[in-house]
């Protein structure tokens, strides 16, 4: 008998992937070498469909197994991390291990407090799409959106790649490879900017140029301010620490001081006494400042106003901590450490007052847990008091200790600064759902008072037509 290509249907969902290879049928319907090449199968209305051979379906493992392996060897790359680079850490004597660890701790611990921000934000994602608020609307988001599984996908990867590569210049450094240490944070810096700019439709093209777009509004506030705008304002607010840390360690690249002691002096040009320090933990502040003004001059609003002399309560916290490297050590305690103190308090207290009373919405604090189907969350958080209370007592004590990253004289313990600015991105990402949902709940009514309004002039109009008609 011959053997004939068998052609599907045009409009058949079961159409073969190209590059597959094609399968002989004999003329009579029967397959040529069906154990291996699979059969075509007829159903009730007489359309063909191609069914695949059973040895194939049988080798295709399983999501959950696929799952299993890949959390196995993140385990296996974490030990193998922690293993080499503690090995590493203890060759170096004790003289320099720790200044050693403080000038690595400088170049990655930015990348790293931004993974964390990438994974808390995805968390944010999810809980928005399970209690059904539009966050894509809030946004202004288009249908390429990155969803929560996507972002937290490229925060498992920022996770893998940020450590590796941290590993890899301690192993390098204490092994006496110190040209090839300096140039790890190098290289991860110089990847990291060649993503985000990178032109082609690869690596979420439409995110990442959505993200530099609003990044450009706020430095340059040229336009009417949207809520994407102050809302990831806001956040950088909270990784101002990020950016000064960034500033040293370019500074350092730039210098090549990386994995030498010529940064060790306080008053080199990326020393700890550096101008550039309190230049750069002010630009957040000053970048919403200069938001709440333009939104003042598009709205005449007097609230933004006050929002904007919160924001500027940020800058004598800043200056007044630097003086004192620049000021004898008795003018420094006499008269500024107690205008630092007072600043600093009053710039807590101002922004706690703002969160509780402006940016969130207490009559439905907690319907952000509401989720449309049955979840252990919103058993836990939906209409508990305690929730309330505890966002509200973390957020007033997180506001307090957040004045301690601000302070240039107070930075000298890394581990210090790192735990407080890692609890900074907390409580922003506790704010962000209340926040969020505050917007969304005024989307709502206004929609709803235009959808209200709508009706009343439905009902005039139809009024109106029935007295005309009585009137004829």
């Amino acid at each position: 008998m011959f053997g004939v290509l068998a052609n599907a249907p045009i409009n058949s969902p079961h159409l073969r992937k190209s590059g597959s290879r094609p399968v002989v049928f004999d003329i009579d319907g029967e397959a040529g070498n069906g154990a291996e090449e699979g059969f075509l199968q007829t159903d009730a209305n007489g359309v063909k469909s191609f069914v695949p051979p059973l040895n194939t379906v049988a080798i295709m493992p399983s999501p959950l197994m696929l799952w299993r392996f890949k959390v196995l060897l993140f385990f296996v790359w974490v030990i193998i991390c922690c293993k080499v680079g503690w090995d590493s850490v203890m060759r170096m004597s004790v003289d320099l291990r720790d200044l050693f660890l403080y000038e690595a701790f400088l170049y990655y611990n930015p990348l790293l407090l931004v993974t964390m921000m990438v994974w808390f934000w995805g968390v944010n994602l999810w809980v928005f799409a399970q209690a059904n608020v539009g966050y894509a609307k809030i946004f202004d988001l288009n249908q390429d959106h990155l969803t929560h599984r996507e972002i937290w996908k490229c925060a498992t990867w920022m996770t893998i790649v940020v450590p590796t590569s941290m590993t890899a210049y301690l192993y390098l450094y204490s092994h006496g490879e110190v040209s090839l240490a300096a140039s790890q944070p190098v290289l991860l810096y110089i990847a990291v900017l060649m993503i985000l700019i990178f032109p082609f439709d690869i690596f979420y093209l439409s995110p990442r140029y959505y993200l530099l777009r609003t990044l450009l509004r706020i430095v340059l506030p040229l336009q009417a301010i949207s809520f994407p705008d102050f809302f990831l304002a806001d956040i950088l607010t909270s990784m101002a620490k990020v950016f000064s840390d960034l500033e040293r360690s370019v500074c350092r690249m730039v210098h090549r001081q990386v994995a030498t002691i010529a940064w060790f002096e306080a008053d080199s040009v990326c020393g700890s006494h550096s101008i550039a320090i309190p230049l750069v933990l002010v630009l957040p502040y000053l970048f919403r400042l200069f938001q709440c003004l333009r939104q003042y001059k598009d709205t005449g609003e007097k609230t933004t106003l006050f929002n904007a002399l919160k924001y500027s309560t940020a800058v004598p916290v800043i200056f007044l901590s630097a003086l004192k490297y620049h000021v004898f050590p008795d003018r420094w305690t006499n008269f500024y450490r107690p205008l630092w103190l007072l600043s600093a308090v009053l710039n807590s207290l101002y922004s706690f007052y703002w969160d509780v009373t402006r940016d969130w919405d207490l009559s439905c604090f907690t319907r952000i847990f509401k989720f449309s189907r049955p979840h252990l969350c919103t058993y836990l958080f939906y209409g508990r008091k305690w929730v309330y209370l505890c966002v509200i007592g973390s957020n007033l004590i997180l506001r307090c200790t957040w004045t301690y990253k601000l302070s240039a004289h107070l930075r000298h313990n890394y581990l210090t600064v790192f735990a407080i600015t890692a609890l900074e991105i907390f409580r922003r990402f506790q704010w962000a759902f209340f926040r969020v949902e505050n917007e969304w709940n005024k989307i709502n009514s206004k929609s709803g008072l235009q959808l209200s309004s709508n009706d009343m002039s439905n009902e005039e109009s139809k009024l109106l037509a029935s007295s005309e008609h009585h009137n004829v």
